[in-house]
């Protein structure tokens, strides 16, 4: 049975709207409760420094808010790993690693630098003002994030596609240097995702204030919604839902029948009032369950702390030992450990250690093995359909040690005695 392993985050910046809940909040949800997936959930909070800069009470607040939100809406930290990105220590360490690795020319043209670059030379001020370093190494923090936990896919809009590109790129020069460690990650494109109007008809955002906050109270979400902007047509009057916010925010919370109901609703002249009505029970029928549940953990910050604390646990078991093989992989270890030999010249040194090498045969399928210094071979695996079934095996080999050989079972053979196995495996752990 082959496990996909999904990573999803949210920055800490502000607080969840219905825009939020319906591109992301209530998709990711539902698809924690996928089978064969493995699911990470975290709170950007180094992310949101970016846009928060000397406003800390804002990103704790968001942080509670956006945690809040995901339990209330179902997220269960019991079956997924849901944590705080500033918990796990070894997400910076890791940015350090790839910053190492990682061309100033490929952060050149990340689509956030460039806009901000083009907007200064368009008022003619000088390219990089106001550009935080921050903003500038925002996709390689990005990259650390996924490339710790191996991810497989990475749920993302359009355009957060060239971010999961540049992980790919930046995991494929850490590994020609210093061998395979990271999966190469891929984008779920989400497509079907629905981007909400605000209450002006533009897309629902933050930098519009045009946003209908998820869990407003009753009364706060009945004056919101009856404030949304319509046009003037009469009561009677048919009317189109072609960019309709109002018709559009129905839809993205209701039924099909409901739908083609509201939209014969149109076309036979209800009036705005009546139609904003209909939106705010749809609305709030869907919500207000889900709003019982987050009034009553916000004013339990403690009780969502311990929960993130113990997601952190479980992310902490999968990063803390793969960080360690990665600081052997780059040379930072203990002195009294045997050295590897030294290389002729500079990159070589990843061939005087043990080091696994996935490849492709004629027959179409993908194999790997893992040889040691010399070349001879310690492990061979069988053919898989796809690479990252067969990167999948490497890392469960590369965490778990000789441990991963019984969930393996005979996609894989040993060439040498499980003595020698260990040893090599443990040398790549770096587990000292």
């Amino acid at each position: 049975m082959s496990i996909t392993r999904y990573l999803t985050g949210i920055t800490t910046s502000g607080t969840p709207h219905l825009g939020n809940y319906v591109g992301s909040v209530r998709p990711t949800v539902r698809a924690s409760r996928l089978p064969d997936t493995e699911n990470f959930y975290f709170l950007a909070d180094y992310h949101a420094l970016i846009k928060t800069s000397g406003d800390p009470v804002r990103v704790q607040r968001s942080t509670l808010e956006i945690a809040a939100t995901w339990l209330a809406c179902g997220l269960d930290p019991d079956k997924v790993t849901l944590y705080r990105q500033s918990d796990i220590p070894e997400i910076p360490e890791l940015t350090w690693f790839l910053t190492c690795v990682t061309g100033k020319g490929l952060l050149n043209r990340a689509h956030a630098y460039k806009a901000a670059v083009d907007k200064n030379t368009d008022a003619g001020a000088d390219p990089d003002d106001g550009v935080s370093m921050g903003l500038f190494m925002y996709p390689v923090l990005m990259a650390a994030d996924i490339l710790m936990f191996n991810a497989h896919k990475v749920p993302v809009g359009r355009d957060q596609i060239q971010h999961i590109e540049m992980a790919r790129d930046m995991a494929s020069s850490f590994n020609h240097l210093y061998g395979e460690h990271f999966t190469l990650p891929e984008a779920a494109i989400e497509d079907h995702v629905a981007t909400l109007p605000g209450l002006d008809g533009r897309k629902m955002s933050k930098s519009y204030d045009n946003t209908i906050p998820l869990f407003a109270p009753r009364e706060q979400l009945r004056k919101l919604i009856m404030g949304i902007v319509t046009d003037s047509r009469a009561p009677g009057e048919p009317k189109d839902t072609e960019g309709s916010a109002l018709f559009q925010l129905y839809q993205a919370f209701a039924t099909a029948e409901e739908t083609a109901a509201l939209a014969r609703a149109y076309a036979d002249g209800i009036a705005w009032a009546d139609a904003k009505a209909l939106l705010f029970e749809r609305l709030d029928h869907e919500i207000a369950p889900m709003r019982a549940v987050y009034d009553e953990l916000i004013q339990e910050p403690e009780r969502i702390e311990r929960i993130l604390l113990a997601g952190a646990e479980k992310a902490r078991a999968i990063a803390t030992p793969f960080t360690r093989r990665l600081r052997h992989a780059v040379g930072l270890r203990p002195l009294q450990l045997p050295g590897d030999a030294a290389p002729a010249a500079g990159k070589a040194s990843k061939a005087a250690r043990p080091a696994f090498k996935q490849y492709r045969e004629k027959d179409g399928q993908f194999y790997f093995k893992l040889t040691d210094a010399r070349g001879t071979v310690l492990l061979q695996s069988g053919g898989f359909a796809n690479p990252r079934d067969a990167a999948r095996h490497i890392a469960l080999l590369q965490s778990q040690g000789l441990e991963a050989l019984a969930e393996l079972g005979d996609t894989v053979s040993l060439q040498v005695s499980e003595a020698d196995l260990r040893e090599a495996l443990a040398l790549l752990m770096a587990d000292t």
